[in-house]
């Protein structure tokens, strides 16, 4: 919560002065003036709660719920109720009030929300225990169970999640990093799914600045400074499109937008491209108002805006997106086409009515507004079905917390594709899903019994990973049933949930087996089981469940060995929580390993995690599996910092991918820099060239980062080299 000391003159001005800020926005959103009374009410019973109890910051505790509160109205665009509720989010928690106080003065459904807040807070706030491993993963199973009993109370967590991270500087280090992997792995996402553009780009961002500060200001930098010298260029581009637009008879605003440096940072690690390489850096929007005297629908008059202004300038052919006849799956409606100025620069273009610019603006709120006007129907009914496929997902007794976390976070960061049936119907499914995900998306039974596909009339197997495009034809024969490897390539939670559901009672059977042959081997170390001793085997095989039933499982299949069963009960300890590491190749008592999956440098940002037998497992903070990491095992956690300069010999692998124009030389060129100049050791070249234009990566050793950076500003040197830049391995 926070210390507690009599407030100042200052700080009352300070509260008054937000609270003035919040309650203007919330009299744009409610006309009624009882509504604003009960705000008002809200307030001051919020204001007395927390008083005298200031944050982290030393700011008065009040001006956090009024944030909150404010980004609720603001932001996302909820009503009265919403407001109350986040105005009152943290006083059952932090105060002697219940919240059966809370529903005799504001009324139930604003105690009802509180009180689900109130039980997310508590859960995360929890401290990871070594008998409950997957605290965190439980957490945020109830978390998204309010998806089903209200989504107002996830879209007020979003709102206090994100004010959080603004306000991330006044955490100690292995806190902000718990904070911040949990939101990149599911508040961002869930932001995402949920339309909520601004929440999420805002959150990315400062992501970003915390976990790789240097990139974040080297980027910033950069926009700025491009804002500055394409201002005009900009503008020059929206004056004919305005007066075309005009003559047309349209009425709309044009407003001008650079992306996010989260997402150009992203692109140039996906991409592997330079800054001055993302030519959609700039994006205009045209926002209409749909009401017309033609009578065009608003898709009509979205392609006749396209055509306007691709008679005005070039298009990119392959970079229009048609998210108006089909709306993105959380919602989001919008023509983008992406135009050749007439000084050279690709400007993107985004087409929107002003009903799809406030649901891209604030997601699942605007669509609601929208139904209740008779609007959007179809797109609301999507969401609906989104909400009820995480209900199927949670409530299913089967899968694990941390399994259950890994589907909900990779179906939260999932995209569309479309395919036919073979009659020609067209049909939604996930990008990576299979003709076997197809199968079951069509019937539970048409999976069951599957034994190949037709794709575009050719025989595939089930394994085959659909296109756009694709028309797909399931084979089935009536004795076929589902089998374990099937979910070894899978890619939707429907159809994993049917396979895990048959495989169910040949699972039940190792299971049994399983816990047997545990018995068989303590009786014969002179051990009984019990409780202490399944939470020692759980730590020592890492079995991060709730359940024994996965610890019998691992057992009774074979995965994990009671070969000195005795010798691992003995050195069970569990895990003693250390906040501080350095990397030292001098450091003798405390074994540590750099993690093969980003490969980290010395010189690089970093995070560590400690394994059961104290090992320490060094990743990258951007590290995808070190996000995942710390989402599920906050508690697992350490701040890691490389030790100061030390003369060791250590060498470092990395991986940098090179692409240009191919003249005589090149090569010998590259691997002079490399060896002779730089003094690195190659351990793999890959280089291929094509209609004069080549490009592959190199492998090799280097001392830190700082070595790895100068080798790669050298490289970028040579005549004819387009772009240096590091990859993954």
């Amino acid at each position: 919560m926070g210390s507690f000391s009599e407030f100042t003159q200052k700080d009352y001005e300070v509260i008054a002065r937000d609270y003035a800020d919040l309650k203007e926005a919330a009299r744009k959103r409610c006309a009624d003036p009882a509504e604003l009374e009960v705000i008002q009410k809200a307030f001051e019973f919020a204001n007395e709660a927390h008083k005298g109890v200031r944050r982290r910051s030393g700011e008065p505790y009040i001006l956090h719920p009024i944030a909150v509160a404010k980004i609720v109205v603001s932001n996302i665009g909820l009503g009265y109720k919403s407001i109350v509720a986040a105005l009152l989010h943290d006083v059952v928690e932090d105060t002697h009030y219940t919240v059966e106080n809370l529903k005799s003065l504001f009324g139930e459904k604003v105690a009802t929300l509180v009180d689900g807040l109130t039980k997310i807070k508590t859960v995360l706030d929890n401290e990871n225990k070594a008998e409950q491993k997957s605290i965190q993963a439980e957490n945020f199973k109830r978390i998204l169970l309010t998806l089903n009993d209200d989504v107002r109370v996830v879209l007020i967590k979003l709102a206090d999640r994100l004010h959080n991270c603004r306000t991330i500087e006044f955490m100690p280090e292995h806190k902000r990093d718990k904070i911040l992997s949990e939101t990149m792995f599911v508040f961002i996402p869930l932001a995402h799914r949920l339309g909520l553009y601004g929440v999420k780009s805002e959150m990315e961002d400062i992501w970003l600045r915390y976990k790789e500060p240097e990139a974040f200001h080297d980027i910033t930098s950069k926009i700025n400074r491009n804002v500055i010298d394409k201002d005009k260029e900009i503008n020059d581009f929206i004056a004919p499109i305005d007066i075309a637009l005009k003559a047309a008879g349209f009425r709309f605003e044009i407003k001008k937008r650079v992306k996010t440096p989260y997402s150009i940072w992203n692109k140039m690690n996906n991409k592997g491209v330079e800054f001055e390489q993302i030519y959609d850096l700039y994006a205009v929007r045209i926002i209409f108002d749909s009401e017309n005297e033609a009578g065009e629908t608003e898709r009509d008059q979205c392609y006749h805006i396209f055509s306007i202004i691709t008679s005005l300038y070039r298009y990119k052919a392959d970079r229009v997106r048609d998210w108006v006849n089909y709306p993105k799956n959380n919602g989001y409606e919008a023509l983008h086409c992406t135009l050749m100025s007439h000084t050279g620069i690709w400007i993107e273009v985004q087409i929107r009515s002003q009903r799809m610019n406030e649901i891209a603006e604030k997601g699942i709120a605007a669509h609601w507004a929208y139904k209740k006007d008779g609007f959007a129907e179809g797109n609301e009914s999507e969401m609906d079905k989104w909400i009820s496929k995480i209900k199927e997902i949670l409530v299913n007794p089967d899968v694990n917390a941390l399994d259950l976390l890994d589907m909900i976070h990779n179906d939260l960061i999932k995209s569309d594709i479309f395919v036919f049936t073979p009659k020609g119907d067209t049909r939604s499914i996930e990008k990576g899903a299979t003709a076997l995900d197809f199968a079951y998306q069509i019937h539970s039974q048409i999976g069951n019994k599957a034994i190949a596909a037709k794709i575009n009339y050719r025989l595939m197997p089930l394994s085959y990973v659909l296109k756009t495009g694709d028309q797909v034809e399931i084979i089935t024969a009536e004795n076929e049933n589902p089998k374990h490897e099937w979910l070894d390539f899978v890619k939707t939670s429907k159809a994993r949930k049917f396979i895990l559901d048959s495989l169910k009672s040949q699972r039940q059977t190792i299971i049994n087996l399983g816990r047997t042959m545990l018995v068989e081997k303590l009786q014969s170390i002179g051990k009984t089981l019990n409780d202490k001793i399944i939470r020692s085997l759980m730590e020592e095989f890492e079995v991060f469940d709730t359940k024994p039933e996965e610890l019998y499982f691992k057992i009774g299949s074979g995965l994990v060995s009671l070969d000195g069963l005795d010798e691992k009960l003995k050195k069970y300890q569990g895990i003693n929580k250390e906040s501080y590491f350095v990397i030292s190749s001098s450091n003798e008592k405390q074994k540590y390993v750099l993690a093969s999956c980003c490969t980290p440098i010395r010189g690089e940002n970093v995070i560590g995690f400690k394994a059961s037998d104290g090992t320490i497992t060094v990743h990258t903070r951007t590290c995808p599996n070190a996000n995942s990491l710390a989402a599920k095992f906050g508690d697992k956690i350490l701040t890691v910092k490389w030790a100061d300069k030390e003369n060791s010999g250590n060498h470092y692998l990395a991986r940098i991918f090179l692409k240009g124009t191919d003249r005589m030389g090149m090569i010998n060129d590259i691997t002079k820099v490399t060896s002779k100049v730089m003094g690195v050791n190659i351990r793999r070249f890959n280089i291929g060239t094509e209609d004069g234009i080549f490009d592959g990566f190199i492998d090799l050793y280097v001392n830190d980062m700082e070595n790895l950076e100068n080798l790669i500003k050298r490289l970028q040197k040579i005549k004819g080299i387009e772009s240096v830049s590091r990859k993954e391995l």
